[in-house]
């Protein structure tokens, strides 16, 4: 174990050990403003507003909606939003790297045994041979932006089947959609929330999974400003332990299905509520409990997913080689594992 992991265990043990209780407002009616998209690997957050647990805590929450992980931590930065849950890119690092942002736990999860991201192909591609990843050389490849979660996981991939990929940034996860389903592009990644409607509705192919290239990926932390991190550290806390109230809700219901079929269906109809919201329930509900992955509990962070995107990132030049793990996260809120 790393001095960085054995300190962020140490600090942990006392977070670990708060989180799961049950809420203690006091704070009376803080507002903060959470980031999110509306996928449903958000749900942590949703559950936790939806069933007063951020209220609980002393917490008025109100959402700001993002098509893009580095939009995201740009509005962080700037105080535009207190919290926020998604990917670590380029420019997460680089902010963080300004004294900007800091990583403070870990969200969704690639677990084996749980049906995770999907590697598509258009329709296109697929009726051209690319009927999996083997066939992905020379391919082009959709991403948001440069050093995104996308460019990191289609790096991967495509290193792992000796290939060579044309990125093309997109900026927002619906135009990244529109070219893979009108074959612009070749080839993607994406949670099966909405791969899997997509496949079943004939729009695009499903040719392999990205647990297979990338075992235990930490797809998404939970993030604030440095100066957040740093100085509200009753704030901060107080909001992870609403989040992982509103995670463990959610793994109940829909990933480990302990909680029963009336509780899986309550949680759905909670999801909808930002998730699809432009679909019927009935159209709606299929993509939404596809898409269950497992959210971390007590919003533990996999630091060695962590280092390996970093390396990733320093590789390819995304970053400076100077930066490090404390540079990106405070290990003192959660679990480190």
């Amino acid at each position: 174990m790393t001095d960085f992991t054995r300190r962020g265990a140490l600090g942990a043990m006392g977070a670990a050990a708060t989180l799961p209780l049950m809420a203690r407002p006091a704070l009376a009616q803080t507002k903060l403003t959470v980031g999110a998209l509306r996928f449903t690997s958000h749900a942590a957050s949703f559950v936790a507003y939806e069933r007063g647990y951020f209220a609980a805590e002393g917490l008025d929450v109100e959402f700001k909606f993002f098509q893009a992980a580095q939009p995201m931590a740009v509005a962080i930065a700037s105080g535009d939003a207190d919290y926020a849950v998604t990917a670590i890119s380029g420019g997460l690092i680089s902010l963080a790297e300004k004294g900007a942002t800091k990583v403070i736990g870990g969200a969704l999860s690639e677990e084996k045994g749980i049906d995770g991201q999907k590697i598509l192909a258009s329709n296109a591609a697929y009726e051209a041979g690319l009927t999996s990843p083997a066939g992905l050389d020379g391919k082009s490849f959709g991403i948001t932006q440069a050093g995104s979660s996308f460019h990191y996981m289609g790096a991967k991939i495509a290193a792992a089947e000796g290939a060579t990929l044309t990125y093309k940034p997109l900026q927002k996860v619906p135009a990244v959609i529109g070219a893979l389903k009108s074959g612009q592009i070749d080839a993607w990644t994406i949670v099966p929330h909405i791969a899997k409607p997509l496949a079943a509705a004939g729009a695009v192919q499903i040719i392999g999974n990205v647990a297979d290239y990338i075992p235990d990926y930490q797809v998404t932390t939970v993030f604030t400003s440095a100066s957040t991190a740093a100085g509200e550290r009753e704030k901060t806390q107080a909001f992870l332990r609403a989040f992982a109230r509103g995670a463990d809700d959610f793994n109940a219901a829909l990933v480990d299905r302990t909680a029963g079929d009336e509780a899986a269906e309550e949680m759905v109809r909670l999801i909808h509520k930002y998730v699809y919201t432009d679909k019927a329930y009935e159209a709606a509900k299929p993509g939404i409990v596809n898409g269950a992955m497992r959210i971390n509990k007590d919003a533990a962070l996999n630091m060695g997913s962590v280092e390996d995107q970093l390396g990733w990132f320093k590789a390819e030049g995304l970053i400076k080689d100077s930066i490090t793990a404390e540079t990106l996260v405070d290990p003192s809120y959660v679990p480190i594992v």
